[in-house]
C-alpha cells in the first residue's frame, strides 16, 4: 500500500485590518477589538455597492470633510439639484459642485487631496460614506476615487423635508464672518441645534491620510457650550470609532452646524480632547464617553445654503428610547 503524503495547505492570510491604530485603540478600550477585526473587512469596501451609487445620485446635499494647508480639518456642505453627484463606476464618485471661495472647506480641496464625503437623506434617515482621494479636478467639479465606502444605520437622525429657496448655483452675497472663538450668535446656534457634522483625519503608515466626516444628533442642547469649548456626549454606536479613533490619533476636528430654516452655516475648527471615563461622563445622561473641541476659528456664513428644511415625523424625545443620542 502506497502512502501519499500531501503537502500542508498554504496558510490563509487574514485580510489586512481596515482600522488604523487610533480606531483600534478605542475598540480595545471597550473590548470589541477582536470582533471588529472580523467585521471590518466585510463592511469597509474599496468600492460602492450599486445601491450606494444610486443613493448618491438622488441627493441634493453632500457633507464634505477636508484638511487645509495648516493641517486644520473643516466640515462643509455641497448642494445641487439631485444628480449633481453620480457614480460612473463603483470606484468613482463625481460631484458637480464646489464650495464658495469664502468657505474654509475650499482650502482643503484640490487634485490629489484626501477627502471624506457623507451622503445623508434626512427625510428617510439613510446615510452612506465615501472616503478617498480627489482624482480629477477642473475647478467646477471633481472626482473622488474610493478608498473606503460604507453605510451607517439610521440612528439619531432627525427627519427633515427639503426644498430649494433659490437655484443652488446662485451664490448668496452675504459674506463670511470669521472670528477667533465663539461669539454670542454662534453659541446660540449650537445650543439650539439637534444636528451637526464633524470632520476628522489621521495620517497612517498603511493608507496615508484618511479623512472622514460623520453625523451627530441629539435633543437640542445636547452639545454643551462653555466659552469657546464644546463638550459632546458620545453614546452607543456601531463601534467603528471612525471619528473618535481619528481624534485619538490626531486631536483636531472641524464641525459644521446648519440653521436648517435659514440656510446659515457655522464652521469651527480646533483641538480636541477625549474623556473616556470618569464622573463627568456620568453627568451626561446615557453617555459612554465625551469629547471636547476648543473653537479656535469660527466662520459664520449667513444664508450660505440654498436648501431649506422643515421637521419631519421622526423626532424622538427620550434618551430612554435608545434612538436619540449622538453615535459613532
Amino acid at each position: 500500500m502506497t502512502t501519499v503524503i500531501q503537502p500542508d495547505p498554504a496558510p490563509v492570510e487574514a485580510p489586512a485590518s481596515p482600522w488604523h491604530a487610533g480606531e483600534r485603540l478605542l475598540q480595545e478600550h471597550v473590548g470589541v477589538a477582536a470582533r471588529m477585526a472580523q467585521i471590518g473587512p466585510k463592511v469597509l469596501r474599496d468600492y460602492m455597492p450599486d445601491q450606494h451609487r444610486d443613493f448618491y445620485a438622488q441627493l441634493p446635499l453632500l457633507l464634505a470633510g477636508a484638511v487645509d494647508p495648516a493641517g486644520d480639518p473643516w466640515a462643509g456642505a455641497l448642494e445641487g439639484e439631485p444628480g449633481f453627484a453620480w457614480s460612473p463606476d463603483p470606484r468613482v464618485l463625481r460631484v458637480a459642485a464646489m464650495p464658495d471661495a469664502d468657505d474654509p472647506l475650499a482650502a482643503g480641496l484640490g487634485p490629489g487631496k484626501a477627502l471624506g464625503l457623507l451622503g445623508i437623506e434626512l427625510q428617510t434617515r439613510r446615510r452612506n460614506r465615501v472616503n478617498g482621494l480627489v482624482s480629477a479636478w477642473d475647478g467646477k467639479r471633481f472626482e473622488v476615487t474610493v478608498g473606503q465606502s460604507f453605510g451607517n444605520c439610521p440612528q439619531y437622525i432627525q427627519t427633515r423635508e427639503w426644498h430649494f429657496s433659490r437655484a443652488p448655483g446662485l451664490r448668496f452675497a452675504g459674506g463670511a464672518r470669521e472670528s477667533a472663538g465663539l461669539d454670542a450668535a454662534a453659541a446660540a446656534l449650537i445650543r439650539r441645534s439637534d444636528t451637526f457634522f464633524v470632520a476628522s483625519y489621521a495620517d497612517t503608515p498603511e493608507g496615508g491620510r484618511q479623512v472622514d466626516i460623520s453625523h451627530r444628533g441629539g435633543r437640542p442642547g445636547f452639545v454643551r457650550v462653555d466659552g469657546d469649548v464644546l463638550t459632546i456626549p458620545d453614546f452607543s454606536g456601531n463601534r467603528y470609532f471612525n471619528t473618535l479613533g481619528n481624534l485619538a490619533a490626531n486631536p483636531r476636528a472641524g464641525l459644521l452646524f446648519i440653521d436648517f430654516e435659514r440656510g446659515d452655516t457655522l464652521q469651527l475648527s480646533g483641538p480636541t480632547e477625549l474623556v473616556l471615563e470618569g464622573p463627568e461622563v456620568a453627568s451626561f445622561e446615557g453617555a459612554e464617553r465625551l469629547w471636547r473641541v476648543r473653537a479656535l476659528r469660527a466662520v459664520r456664513r449667513p444664508g450660505a445654503l440654498a436648501l431649506r428644511w422643515r421637521f419631519g415625523d421622526y423626532a424622538p424625545t427620550s434618551l430612554a428610547t435608545g434612538q436619540w443620542p449622538a453615535a459613532l
